[in-house]
């Protein structure tokens, strides 16, 4: 069983597909979603900044990855980057900003993950696809399922500002954010 919170040595780099090109200046859809927060988020509601990580799917303990998972560029990585994102939070806040994660995955599922990592802020659900479909987010198909590719957005009262992406490696994503929140005071 592997580890689900050390990446290996060996994983494939993504390249900018220009998947996400189109992003910056969108504005976020008038929908919620659920969270692990028992709430529904209202995503284009949040005054001030969001970080929305959005990532494939996480693993679970005893539970098998997807067979050739470690060979997709980008797809590991979803556990180190949500306790990454753990580990900043309060600096991130301290920055301004807000910070959620996000994946296709169930509510119910990410309860589990949300709860073992002890993730101080809400995941969301996109089950439905609503926020990938409106803003086009890029995908990718794996043991059948159609999953995010790891991305980034930083939204400024409703607008993506900026889009980290692709990704790489995961746990350097949060890093990423606090500089650029640094360096780009709202």
């Amino acid at each position: 069983m592997k580890n689900l919170s050390q990446l290996p040595n060996d994983l494939p780099v993504p390249q900018d597909d220009g998947a996400a090109d189109h992003l910056v200046g969108m504005a976020l859809p008038a929908i919620s979603l659920s969270a692990t927060t028992s709430i529904q988020f209202p995503l284009s509601k949040v005054k001030g900044r969001l970080v929305i990580y959005c990532y494939p799917m996480t693993g679970q303990p005893n539970v098998a990855l997807p067979d050739g998972w470690d060979q997709i560029p980008g797809a590991r990585g979803c556990t180190p980057q949500s306790c990454a994102f753990r580990d900043h939070y309060q600096e991130l806040r301290s920055l301004g900003a807000e910070v959620v994660g996000l994946s296709v995955q169930s509510t119910e599922y990410q309860q589990e993950m949300a709860d073992r990592l002890h993730l101080p802020f809400p995941v969301l659900s996109d089950d439905s696809y609503l926020l990938q479909r409106a803003l086009q987010l890029p995908t990718f198909v794996a043991a059948g399922m159609t999953l995010l590719k790891r991305l980034t957005l930083i939204v400024n009262n409703g607008v993506i500002e900026v889009v980290h992406y692709p990704i790489f490696p995961s746990d350097s994503d949060p890093e990423w954010v606090v500089n650029y929140l640094k360096n780009n005071p709202a």
